[in-house]
């Protein structure tokens, strides 16, 4: 049986959901989660840059992570990932911002900082080519708050397990991912960027007892750990072996709907589903921050920045906007006594 929360959902049950984020409870077990669709916002991310595939996929991987957690947080404006590596890929960015209003939708961009020529010429998986590093998140709810940072080291067996041993470290609660990226073509259209992917969370219970030897990489808690901790591991062990069982092309849809995958998944934990969040590409850049970001600098420093053609430009990394300034509306003057 499948409960639902609201009565006017924006997406019907069987339907296309991309580009969207559907929350769900199973009532039978302390689990919760989240199932997301990306299609034409994934689209609209990667066009902006002329990645090779690879890193199209990473990207893609760390953009729906951003998904799943950021609709999962009470957020009031940002979440963010970032991935740092030492390998070829040296940097991936990802931001989800919380919708302005009821109904309206959430905001994501994203970007990737790498080597050109290493990427091309490595025949690695693609995790290998982020090397050792961290996995670094940030919820920022606003210029009146302080922003909550964590961080745990990347995994060679992936982003959704960094993802998975940043909560077990960091917020000590059982989370669970199943995601994929790829290029589809439907019929009669040019190949196109999908993403899917399913988070499962066990929801916080008091009590429990820490165990001796931590099961995760680099003697980092796992998830496994945390359920142990409480009450319903074996929930959560037999939650786990359902979601074990889906397949990538349910993931990814679009034949196999949302709420249709949910039920033939957990049919038996009777599924609550509440109200969908769309989600779509937005950038936050604009000539004001720019011209804000450029304050800090002197008179002088904005000179070494100008053009030969008397102009100062800035690149958006994740929207790829082009700025051209004019150097005399920039910057402050340098101290009396700094010149020489």
């Amino acid at each position: 049986m499948m409960n639902r929360q609201d009565t006017e959902p924006s997406v019907q049950a069987g339907q296309d959901a991309d580009d969207r984020v559907l929350p769900f409870q199973l009532d039978r077990t302390q689990m919760r989660g989240r199932v997301v669709r990306l299609d034409r916002t994934l689209g609209t991310i990667l066009s902006q840059h002329r990645y090779p595939p690879v890193v199209s996929g990473l990207v893609a991987e760390a953009a729906l992570l951003t998904a799943l957690i950021g609709q999962a947080m009470k957020l009031r404006w940002k979440f963010s990932i970032q991935v740092r590596g030492e390998g070829p890929v040296r940097l991936i960015a990802t931001d989800y911002y919380a919708p302005e209003h009821a109904g309206a939708p959430a905001l994501m961009r994203a970007y990737a900082g790498f080597d050109s020529d290493a990427v091309a010429s490595s025949a690695s998986d693609p995790y290998s080519l982020l090397g050792q590093g961290v996995f670094h998140v940030t919820i920022d709810q606003g210029p009146d708050m302080q922003p909550y940072q964590g961080m745990t080291p990347l995994s060679g067996d992936g982003l959704s397990a960094c993802a998975e041993a940043y909560f077990a470290q960091s917020e000590q609660i059982a989370t669970r991912f199943r995601i994929i990226a790829a290029e589809a073509q439907r019929p009669g259209n040019r190949p196109s960027w999908r993403a899917g992917g399913v988070m499962l969370q066990q929801l916080p219970e008091d009590g429990g007892i820490i165990p001796d030897t931590p099961r995760g990489e680099d003697g980092l808690m796992s998830a496994d750990d945390v359920a142990a901790m409480g009450a319903h591991h074996e929930d959560w062990n037999r939650t786990n072996i359902l979601l074990d069982t889906v397949e990538p092309h349910e993931l990814l849809g679009p034949h196999v709907g949302m709420e249709d995958l949910l039920l033939r998944l957990f049919h038996q934990e009777t599924p609550r589903i509440f109200k969908d969040q769309p989600i779509k590409f937005g950038c936050t850049c604009s000539a004001e921050r720019v011209e804000a970001a450029l304050a800090q600098y002197s008179a002088r420093d904005i000179a070494h920045m100008t053009t030969e053609d008397g102009k100062v430009t800035a690149d958006c990394q994740f929207c790829s906007a082009n700025y051209i300034l004019d150097p005399a509306t920039l910057g402050f003057e340098a101290e009396p006594g700094n010149e020489t």
